[in-house]
């Protein structure tokens, strides 16, 4: 059985991530996101939104639920569609700093594995989880601190994603 993994990427910066948040002057949440992931998305809540994930008795390895709802959330802040956000983890750096794929050729996970993910979470209540209470009682947005940055994102998510309804 495989199963979805927990995600420990670096909390420090690389060198190359230091550059990149170096150079973001706009879209902040970027920076936000990859300072505080590791806090934002801490071992209780990636349980949860592993037990959203269905165990695969084959397959490829399982992306970790914890960067694709990073993923998720990105993709509410910049209102890009499923195809751009898979495009973005090879071609935009910001991307690749939130997601730990820094230099990546080949995309960290498919455009179908995106949707599935979505829709467990939608199924499960989970998506409204990452931007209203916090996860563990904490009673604040998981990525409530990224400000006015991401507000407009985090009502996109919140409120549906492309095409209306959920994201």
């Amino acid at each position: 059985m495989v199963r979805p993994v927990v995600w420990r990427p670096p909390a420090e910066p690389s060198p190359a991530e230091l550059a990149v948040i170096k150079a973001v002057r706009r879209a902040r949440l970027f920076v936000f996101l990859r300072l505080h992931r590791h806090e934002l998305f801490d071992e209780p809540f990636q349980a949860e939104l592993a037990q959203a994930c269905a165990d695969s008795p084959k397959g490829q390895p399982p992306v970790p639920p914890a960067r694709l709802a990073l993923a998720t959330i990105l993709q509410a802040y910049t209102g890009a569609s499923d195809d751009e956000v898979v495009e973005a983890t090879v071609m935009d750096r910001r991307w690749q700093l939130v997601l730990d794929c820094m230099g990546a050729e080949e995309p960290p996970f498919s455009k179908g594995t995106l949707v599935g993910f979505r829709k467990r979470l939608i199924e499960k209540n989970l998506d409204r989880r990452l931007v209203e209470d916090g996860g563990a009682g904490r009673g604040h947005g998981r990525v409530r601190g990224a400000g006015a940055a991401g507000s407009a994102g985090l009502q996109f998510l919140a409120g549906g994603g492309p095409g209306g309804g959920h994201v």
